[in-house]
């Protein structure tokens, strides 16, 4: 017995064991899957030594089961550590060319980010070949804006393709292999109803279009353009005891009453996802597949036309789910939100959406950086905004110039301010980059602070405003107190934030929840220009995203 028909045996006993004698294939196959990551590229032989094991196993007498699983280590089954990072792809041979496949129903999210980013490195990594394909082919799910928006998104992202297709372009494409496999007597037309087909495919038996001509097949086919939806659909033949139901003589065409962004009326039968994406990942000779795990049995379903086309099956990578918390990533939902007025477009800071991320100064550094340490895993991941923030900060920290802000502002009037503490402040852009330079900003007796800060002194209070002098309130009145800062340490006093009224500008700033914190920024922000990156000392990071002579607005990062 082979190490792998050893692993698959133990798989098959414990299954056994655990279920009255009676191991199930499917089980033995995500048990397998599960604890053997390197054996993933295997899935189709496994599944073949599966099928003979499980008839052995299955007629041993309970008692044996348990002997034979016994003398295999019993029912622990060591579990690898999961690699963590880009680990090498499997089955290597050659050029490596990969494919990113988005649906153009609206730009690009975290989620997709993760296979964007992947198939970037793998490229970079192998030096194959990245093919960008827009995989439109149901007319209903494609928003016109799209398009442009994932490129634009790639882009950020710094993604670089090699070679680009338009699905919605290659339809006589599909409707050439369509044809073959008919003539090949391994696809069919079938006008069952839907319900009708489910209740036969779901007791594993063939509909009654399933063992008709070939030739009527193929008239009805040239007959579908006339027909309207749910009339027909062409069936690809697959096992029809499949242990899942999913997997029985797929649908590969059906009838969309629908005008298409690109080619208006002049298609009518389009092709299903599994049809089209196999089709393609032939011709493009696409070695590997990043894809979730959620396409395990989209997998599955393409492996069938495959094989009866008799093509090399590329190499199958599935991964886990991605989850950012607090944020929703399904785009037909964040599309409702617009269209309800409650998001206020796809850059609203409450999505996770690429150009709502990169709009709030996230850069995309972090977010490859980010990919590359979740990698391919198969087990589910979740993304913390705290992580997000953390790599961006490192990023940040380095090119940020430094601000005063005032959120929420109060003006306020020292009393007996001396004429010798009137003047410039000068401070440096960057405390680890003096060559940047310094900025300059008057101090006088008239100020803004925040009003958070003022509702936290009592009469008598001290505050230090920050690298200039001690105040003192007392009701309502603003007065000089010191200069010195060991007094006001002495005095427990708080460093607060100002910023001088002459000269500062009338700033806003969009948070994280889509709310705006509207204040005064120093006078020497004057210089900051759209997509600058800043922080506001005391305050947080943020990005510059609009500029006019009355004021600047700014989007909020994190702290």
């Amino acid at each position: 017995m082979s190490n792998l028909e050893e692993i698959v045996y133990k798989h098959a006993l414990i299954n056994a064991v655990k279920h009255k004698g009676k191991a199930s294939n499917g089980a033995i196959m995500g048990s397998v899957m599960a604890t053997h990551a390197e054996l993933r590229s295997e899935a189709k032989k496994i599944a073949q030594i599966a099928s003979q094991i499980v008839t052995k196993v299955n007629s041993m007498d309970p008692e044996l089961q348990k002997s034979e699983l016994d003398k295999l280590g019993g029912m622990k089954v060591k579990k690898p550590v999961e690699e963590k990072g880009l680990v090498d792809l499997p089955d290597v041979k050659g050029k490596v060319v990969l494919r990113f496949a988005p649906n153009p129903s609206g730009p690009l999210h975290i989620g997709h980010a993760r296979a964007a980013v992947l198939n970037k490195e793998y490229v970079k990594r192998y030096g194959g070949k990245l093919i960008l394909r827009i995989e439109d082919t149901d007319p209903r799910r494609v928003d016109p804006n799209a398009y442009q928006m994932m490129e634009e998104d790639l882009k950020w992202l710094g993604v670089e393709w090699q070679e680009k297709y338009v699905q919605s372009s290659r339809i006589e494409i599909y409707y050439e292999y369509a044809e073959k496999l008919i003539d090949m007597g391994k696809a069919y037309m079938c006008t069952c109803k839907g319900g009708d087909f489910k209740i036969l495919k779901d007791e594993s038996k063939p509909c009654p279009c399933r063992e008709l001509p070939v030739e009527h097949s193929m008239k009805l086919w040239k007959q579908m353009e006339t027909m309207g939806e749910g009339e027909a659909v062409l069936r690809v033949k697959t096992d029809i005891q499949h242990k899942n139901p999913a997997i029985r003589d797929w649908v590969a065409m059906r009838v969309v009453d629908e005008k298409h962004p690109l080619t208006g009326n002049k298609y009518k039968i389009y092709p299903m996802m599994n049809f089209s994406v196999a089709v393609d990942d032939h011709l493009m000779g696409v070695t590997h597949v990043l894809r979730g795990k959620d396409h395990l049995a989209n997998s599955e379903k393409q492996r069938y036309l495959y094989n009866h086309f008799g093509w090399k099956v590329p190499v199958f990578i599935h991964y886990g789910r991605l989850k950012m918390e607090d944020v929703a990533l399904s785009t037909s939902k964040a599309r409702q939100g617009i269209e309800d007025g409650l998001y206020k477009g796809w850059d609203d800071p409450r999505l996770g959406t690429i150009r709502a991320i990169a709009r709030r100064g996230i850069k995309q550094e972090a977010i490859t950086e980010l990919m590359m340490e979740i990698g391919p895993k198969i087990s589910d991941a979740t993304v913390s905004w705290k992580k997000v923030y953390g790599l961006n900060r490192t990023i940040l920290e380095e090119i940020s110039n430094r601000y005063f802000y005032v959120p929420n502002p109060t003006k306020i009037n020292i009393e007996n301010l001396p004429e010798s503490e009137i003047g410039i402040i000068k401070r440096p852009l960057h405390p680890d980059y003096p060559e940047r330079g310094s900025r300059e900003i008057p101090f006088g007796p008239e100020l803004y602070i925040t009003t958070e800060d003022l509702k936290k002194t009592g009469d008598g209070r001290i505050l230090r405003l920050i690298d200039t002098v001690n105040v003192s309130f007392n009701k309502g009145t603003t007065s000089y107190h010191s200069n010195d800062l060991e007094e006001a340490r002495k005095a427990k006093a708080m460093i607060i934030q100002w910023v001088p009224v002459e000269g500062s500008i009338k700033s806003k700033v969009v948070m994280p929840d889509a709310t705006v914190t509207t204040g005064f920024v120093e006078p020497s922000a004057v210089n900051v220009k759209v997509d600058d990156v800043v922080q506001f000392e005391r305050f947080g990071f943020a990005r510059v995203d609009n500029v006019t002579d009355k004021e600047i607005q700014f989007y909020f990062a994190h702290k």
